[in-house]
């Protein structure tokens, strides 16, 4: 671990390790190293998201919709503000109780969990709905840094290698089997930015993408076993990409939907509030996996360039969070930021653009969803705690 024993804020912030929270600066210390640029690009998609969810719901007038939203994002300040205020170092105090609890939640919703659409993903909280995959993914960045960052010396073993496939193996099955291949993939995803950052060798991962391709090849020629482990609806959603045909109530007809919401929108777009495929109701679940059809539609070319420069921005400020930092295990919590985040953005679009399968994938702050945006807010919050615990900006 590349720690400088001289930087007094490195020093700061191994003697907060008593106190959760850590001990934070006086008023006149307390902003700095506060990542404003980065708050600010957060803000701006939390925003954009909540005009588009906003003209969705006037469209189909349904304004309660948006009202959930608005209180979701209300919700979602407090694990924003708890992840900034206690000290990231925490979570590695305690990993061993966050893993215990993610994985608990995980088999609760497997038996009690409510069942939609053929899925059983929610637990019912009063009146809210709870997604624990998506808590998933927030708990295993912290607990798999964790992982790595008490393991830093023995990091080229395989057995340690092993140890990390076998940490994130369980929540990817308990997910699987809900089921949710899209967040599977995800919690895959983050495994390997975060075991990458923490310098794994790279002959571990051609092992291991070689025996998974082994066992892809054989489950996907392998009648019984293709069966056996994905279901019928994943398995017309793949076969519906590669044969791109169209039709009214096909396996593409969602993904079709959005192409003629994109080309209806053109170059300037319809207008704010003015579209005309989400009053009709043409695209299915256009406020959750497909609202960008919404800026596509009433923003056309430039509104789209416009959220997508504040994706790229946003996405900048956490790769900059994620290279600054000294602290390998706040460098590994960076990295599976941006790579869980970035997956659902790219997946996201990807799917409308009919590049990947539809696989239930929504787009960082803008899709509905009350869990949703609270794993959005905690990792922004998770990032600016780093950040102010780390250095100052550079901008």
């Amino acid at each position: 671990m590349s720690l400088n024993g001289n930087r007094p804020e490195v020093l700061g912030s191994m003697a907060s390790l008593s106190n959760p929270i850590g001990s934070r600066p006086q008023s006149a210390r307390a902003l700095q190293g506060f990542d404003f640029a980065l708050f600010m690009s957060a803000l701006v998609l939390v925003v954009f998201g909540l005009m588009a969810i906003y003209s969705e719901a006037s469209g189909r007038q349904d304004p309660k919709n948006f009202e959930r939203q608005l209180v979701n994002t209300m919700i979602g300040l407090v694990p924003g503000l708890v992840m900034y205020f206690v000290n990231p170092k925490f979570w590695q105090r305690v990993s061993w109780a966050l893993y215990g609890i993610m994985v608990s939640l995980l088999l609760v919703t497997l038996f009690i969990g409510k069942e939609i659409k053929g899925s059983q993903r929610w637990i019912d909280v009063g009146p809210l709905q709870f997604q624990p995959s998506e808590a998933a993914k927030l708990l295993c960045i912290l607990t798999m840094a964790s992982f790595f960052a008490n393991r830093e010396l023995d990091i080229k073993k395989p057995l340690v290698f092993l140890l990390g496939l076998l940490h994130i193996a369980l929540p990817m099955f308990l997910t699987f089997k809900q089921p949710h291949l899209g967040a599977t993939m995800v919690l895959f995803v983050a495994w390997l930015a975060i075991s990458f950052v923490a310098g794994t060798p790279l002959k571990f991962y051609g092992i291991l993408f070689a025996g998974l391709l082994a066992v892809g090849i054989v489950a996907w020629k392998v009648p019984a076993v293709k069966d056996k482990l994905f279901q019928g609806y994943q398995l017309e959603r793949v076969q519906g990409l590669l044969s791109k045909k169209k039709d009214r109530r096909g396996d593409n007809y969602q993904t079709d939907r959005a192409e003629i919401a994109f080309g209806v929108g053109g170059v300037t777009g319809t207008g704010y509030n003015r579209g005309v495929q989400k009053a009709k109701g043409f695209v299915p679940e256009q406020r959750n996996d497909f609202i960008f059809t919404v800026v596509g539609e009433e923003g056309g070319l430039v509104g789209c360039s416009v959220v997508l420069a504040a994706f790229a921005f946003f996405f900048y400020r956490i790769f900059l969070v994620m290279t600054d930092a000294e602290d390998i295990y706040f460098r590994m919590m960076a990295a599976g930021v941006f790579a869980i985040l970035g997956f659902q953005m790219f997946v996201n679009l990807g799917m409308l653009l009919q590049i990947v399968p539809v696989v239930g994938l929504w787009l960082p702050f803008m899709s509905s969803g009350g869990t949703a945006i609270w794993l959005c807010l905690g990792c922004v919050g998770l990032l600016l705690s780093i950040r102010q615990r780390e250095r100052r900006i550079l901008y």
